[in-house]
C-alpha cells in the first residue's frame, strides 16, 4: 500500500511538473501586449491582450479595465485615441464621453491599473486624439457639435507618477468647422502637427502645423494652417527616421480615389510637398497611416474599401505605390486605427464594426493576415485607438 502512494506520489508530482512547465512556456512564450480604447458608453474600458512571439493575442484576466472616464458608446473617428508614455509605463486614453484623458499603470504582466487623480479634464470637448512627447502630451478635442464650441489643442505635463498637470495657456482654439482627426509630435519633439478633417467646404480641409517651445507652449508655424493636398485629410504620421517628413492620408468621398500626401517640414514648421504627391493607391478612403520602424514603407487602412495599402519610402521621401491587401473578413467592416509592434514583425488593426483587432504579419512591405484574425474586443465596445508595447 505504501508502495502504491508513492508511485501515485511520483506520477502526481511528474502531473504537477509538467504543467508548470507548460505555464512557464507559455508565460515565456508572451513578448508583449496590445491595448484598445474601448470607447465604451458610460464609464469607459480598456481592453489588453497578450501578445506571443507567433502574433496572435489572448486576452489578459481582468480586462477590460476601467479608464475612469467615459466613453460615447458610439463609433468616433480618429487617430491615437490612445498612447503610451515614452518610457512605457502609462497609458493614456481618451474619454471622448466626459471631456476627459484617463492615465493607467501597465503592470509587469500587462494589467492596467488607474493612476490615483486619474481622469484629468481634456480642456475641451470630446477629445479625440492624444500626442505624446517625454512629459509633454496634447489632446486634441473635437468638440461639442451642438454648441460648435471646446474645439481646440491644450497641453498637459505628465509626471515619472503618472499624474497629468494642465499646462497654462497651452490652449489652441480652432473653429466650430475644424473636426481635428489627429494630433502628432515628430520624433525630436520640435513640432506639433494637427489635422483638420473639417466639412464638405474645401476650405475647412486643413493642416495646423506648430513650433513646441521649451515651455511646450505652441507657436503657429508662419502660413499655418496649410490647405490639404486632397479631399479628406485624416490620418497623419511623422517619419520614425526623418524628423522633417510627415505623411497624411486623403479620404474622399469619391470611390477608388484615395491617396498621401508626402510633406517635407522646414525648421520653423512650414509644410511644402514631396515630388509628385499626393500618391494615388487606387482605394476608397484610406484613413488611418502607419509607417515601418526603419522608415521605409507606409501602410494605409483603407477604411472604405477594406484593405491595406503599402507604400514604399523613397530616400528623398516621395512615395511608390506597392500593393494593397485585403482582410480575410471581407466587405463590410470597417477598419480604423492600426500599429505595428515593437519589432516591426506584426500590425495589428482596430475594426469598430467587428468589435475586433485584426493582425497581419509583415515582410517589408507584404502583409500576411494571421491564422487566428481577427481577435474578439469585450462586448460593448466602440474601439477607436490602439496601443501596443
Amino acid at each position: 500500500m505504501r508502495l502504491v502512494f508513492r508511485l501515485a506520489g511520483a506520477a502526481g508530482l511528474a502531473v504537477l511538473t509538467s504543467a508548470l512547465a507548460l505555464s512557464a512556456s507559455a508565460a515565456s512564450d508572451i513578448t508583449g501586449h496590445v491595448y484598445v480604447n474601448g470607447n465604451t458608453a458610460g464609464v469607459n474600458t480598456i481592453a489588453a491582450f497578450d501578445r506571443h512571439t507567433d502574433g496572435s493575442l489572448t486576452t489578459i484576466g481582468g480586462s477590460p479595465f476601467a479608464a475612469g472616464g467615459a466613453g460615447t458608446g458610439t463609433i468616433v473617428g480618429s487617430q491615437g485615441a490612445l498612447q503610451l508614455s515614452d518610457d512605457g509605463r502609462y497609458l493614456l486614453a481618451a474619454d471622448a464621453g466626459s471631456n476627459e484623458i484617463s492615465v493607467l499603470r501597465i503592470r509587469p504582466d500587462g494589467s492596467l491599473a488607474r493612476v490615483q487623480g486619474s481622469p484629468v479634464g481634456s480642456g475641451g470637448n470630446e477629445p479625440v486624439s492624444i500626442a505624446v512627447h517625454g512629459n509633454l502630451v496634447y489632446v486634441a478635442n473635437e468638440g461639442n457639435k451642438t454648441t460648435g464650441t471646446g474645439s481646440n489643442y491644450t497641453g498637459v505635463t505628465l509626471n515619472a507618477g503618472g499624474h497629468l498637470t494642465p499646462l497654462a495657456n497651452s490652449t489652441f482654439p480652432l473653429p466650430s468647422s475644424a473636426n481635428p482627426g489627429d494630433v502628432l509630435f515628430n520624433s525630436t519633439g520640435t513640432s506639433l502637427i494637427g489635422i483638420e478633417v473639417g466639412t464638405t467646404d474645401p476650405g475647412t480641409l486643413l493642416i495646423d502645423s506648430f513650433l513646441v517651445g521649451r515651455d511646450g507652449r505652441l507657436t503657429a508655424a508662419p502660413g499655418s494652417p496649410f490647405s490639404a493636398e486632397a479631399p479628406g485629410p485624416f490620418g497623419s504620421e511623422f517619419s520614425p527616421t526623418n524628423p522633417t517628413r510627415l505623411y497624411v492620408s486623403n479620404a474622399p468621398g469619391v470611390p477608388a480615389n484615395g491617396s498621401v500626401s508626402a510633406f517635407s517640414v522646414t525648421s520653423n514648421g512650414v509644410l511644402s510637398s514631396i515630388g509628385a504627391s499626393p500618391y494615388a493607391d487606387g482605394q476608397t478612403a484610406p484613413c488611418w497611416v502607419e509607417i515601418s520602424h526603419d522608415g521605409a514603407y507606409l501602410f494605409a487602412v483603407n477604411t472604405g474599401s477594406t484593405s491595406i495599402s503599402s507604400y514604399r519610402i523613397n530616400a528623398d521621401g516621395s512615395l511608390n505605390y506597392s500593393t494593397t491587401t485585403g482582410f480575410r473578413s471581407g466587405a463590410g467592416i470597417r477598419p480604423f486605427d492600426a500599429r505595428l509592434d515593437p519589432s516591426g514583425a506584426y500590425l495589428f488593426v482596430v475594426d469598430a464594426a467587428l468589435n475586433a483587432v485584426s493582425a497581419f504579419a509583415v515582410d517589408g512591405g507584404t502583409l500576411l493576415e494571421l491564422p487566428g484574425s481577427p481577435f474578439a474586443l469585450p462586448a460593448g465596445a466602440t474601439p477607436f485607438g490602439i496601443a501596443v508595447d
